[in-house]
Order: C-alpha cells, then sequence, then structure tokens
C-alpha cells in the first residue's frame, strides 16, 4: 500500500478531512490546473464527489462530516494516486467534462475541451453573426469529442452542424457525446482531413480548433497535456501547417454571407507574422482565453488569392 493510499484509508475518517489533505497534497505536489478547474481544491472537491457519486457542481455541506466508507476511501486513494503520480488530469480520471454549461464524456481519445469558443457559442457568435436565425448550417472542423458541435447545435436548434475529424478514435468520442445529448438527428460526423471529404457543401458559420501548437511550445506543456492526443495539439510550421489550409480553402465553403472562427492559441503573434497583410479581427474574451480569429467570406477569398 502507497503512503497516499494508507493515509487516505487508515488516517483520514470524513468528506471533509479527505477533501482538505487532498487538496494540501495537490498544491504540495505543484500539479497544473488547466483541464476545466482553476486550482488545487477545486480540482480535488470534483475528483472526490465524482468518487461518491454525488453533485460535482458544488460542495455538500450536508455530508461534509460524514464518515467514509473503507470501499469509499480505496476508490478515492486509487485516483489521487493517479493524479499526482501519473499527473492525469482530473477529466480524464472522471471521464467528464463541462463545456459551454453541459456535461461531456472525455476519454484520452480526444482534447479535454477548455476553450473560449464556449463564449462566442452562448454569444451566438454576436456580434460577427447579425440574424442567429439565418443560421441554417454550420461545420465543426477538427471536433475532436464533438462538445463545439454539440454546442453550436444547441445554441442554434435549427441549424443542421457537420462535425470532421480525420481521427475514427476521436469521432468515437464524439457520436457518444451527439447520443448522450440527444442530437443524432442534428449533428453528424464525417471522417475527413480538413476538406477532403466535402464537395459542394456550403456552411453560413465554419468553426475550428485545429491542431496549433508548435514544437518550441509543445516541448514546454506542463506534464498533464501528455495524457492528450499528441496529434490534436502540435502542428508543423510553428502550428500553423494546418490553420493555412484551412484558410486557403475556407471561401469555396462559406456562404455568401458566412464567417469563419478559427481558434489558434499562443499561435496567434504567429499568425499575424505570416500573414501581416490579411486583417484578422481577434475577439477579447469576459471569461478569459484567446487567440481566435474571424474572418468574413470575402476576406476568406482574399487570402486565397493571395497564398493558394
Amino acid at each position: 500500500m502507497s503512503s497516499i493510499q494508507h493515509t487516505i484509508v487508515n488516517e483520514l475518517l470524513t468528506l471533509r478531512d479527505v477533501l482538505r489533505w487532498t487538496t494540501s497534497q495537490f498544491n504540495a505536489a505543484e500539479l497544473f490546473y488547466g483541464h476545466g478547474n482553476a486550482d488545487a481544491f477545486n480540482d480535488a472537491l470534483q475528483l472526490i464527489l465524482h468518487s461518491l457519486h454525488l453533485p460535482a457542481n458544488d460542495f455538500p455541506e450536508l455530508f461534509a462530516d460524514a464518515r467514509l466508507t473503507l470501499a469509499e476511501k480505496h476508490g478515492i486513494a486509487a485516483l489521487v494516486e493517479r493524479r499526482i503520480t501519473d499527473r492525469v488530469p482530473v477529466p480524464y480520471l472522471t471521464h467528464e467534462a463541462w463545456f459551454a454549461g453541459m456535461p461531456f464524456y472525455v476519454d484520452e481519445r480526444v482534447l479535454i475541451p477548455r476553450s473560449p469558443f464556449a463564449e462566442l457559442i452562448q454569444d451566438q457568435f454576436m456580434p460577427w453573426i447579425t440574424d442567429p436565425d439565418s443560421v441554417m448550417t454550420i461545420l465543426d472542423l477538427c471536433t475532436g469529442g464533438g462538445c463545439i458541435a454539440i454546442a453550436c447545435a444547441e445554441a442554434f436548434p435549427d441549424a443542421h452542424v457537420d462535425a470532421i475529424d480525420i481521427s475514427t478514435d476521436a469521432l468515437a468520442v464524439a457520436n457518444i457525446n451527439i447520443k448522450k445529448h440527444e442530437l443524432l438527428d442534428q449533428v453528424h460526423t464525417i471522417e475527413s482531413n480538413l476538406w477532403s471529404a466535402l464537395s459542394d457543401h456550403k456552411y453560413d458559420l465554419i468553426v475550428s480548433n485545429p491542431p496549433y501548437v508548435g514544437a518550441d511550445e509543445m516541448a514546454s506543456l506542463p506534464p498533464e497535456y501528455r495524457h492528450e492526443p499528441t496529434s490534436a495539439l502540435e502542428a508543423d510550421d510553428n502550428g500553423l501547417a494546418l490553420v493555412e489550409q484551412i484558410l486557403v480553402h475556407a471561401a469555396e465553403f462559406l456562404t455568401p454571407e458566412g464567417v469563419l472562427f478559427v481558434e489558434v492559441g499562443n499561435s496567434d503573434l504567429a499568425v499575424m507574422e505570416k500573414w501581416p497583410d490579411i486583417e484578422f479581427l481577434w475577439p477579447d474574451f469576459e471569461e478569459g482565453g484567446h487567440g481566435i480569429f474571424v474572418l468574413s467570406r470575402d476576406q476568406c477569398v482574399v487570402f486565397t488569392q493571395r497564398y493558394k
């Protein structure tokens, strides 16, 4: 029995005890909190409450001083040990992540959702989408677990949503989430290398969170990121290889009033340096985050003319 297991099983009694001790251990281990929780307390809270089958969005004071059973403590100890020793992010341990106020199934076949796209979706992409009721077709490129596509379907209930990814594993997870949210008639997955499986499709809104991490940034990421699929994070050409492919062909798949949104994260400066003559618009986010640009179809046409 490891020291973590011994302490939780033999020395701690109540839910409050376990939560306090686990928070202290997470802080001491200097874990990284970038996959849905802001700090050690919330990371520990989500992990422990999930293990106890209690609501993970609020600390149940009613049960705080309830003693845990031996089986419950063994279950918590196993998860805490994996979080500390293997640096596995909590959503992979609980198989649940929240995005745009919605719960999603996640495992190590897909990225854990954390995109500022959530704020744009909840605002129905206004003011860049001037009439949300006019959005009838949406494309999510590099959909991963389908979180962005499904959130878009909820925000635009009359729209048809195509969710594209090159990874069959990722699409398997996306289909789990589409079924979970009862959107089988509205959201459809397509296995495709970006645009390759599309022909004459036209979309009022195209959104994409593609791989955009350059090699230098990839090497500096905390250990927690090593559990995520590298192919969903890293891209050649300083992170811009797939972004360029999206930009070169986007105009072909946008309706005349269509709009393109692409997340590039910390590669935003690289985007502006590589294509300085393109007037990218970068929205500000009240809830944090950065690195999503907006282009109209006309701007995408200009990009194609200059760089294809």
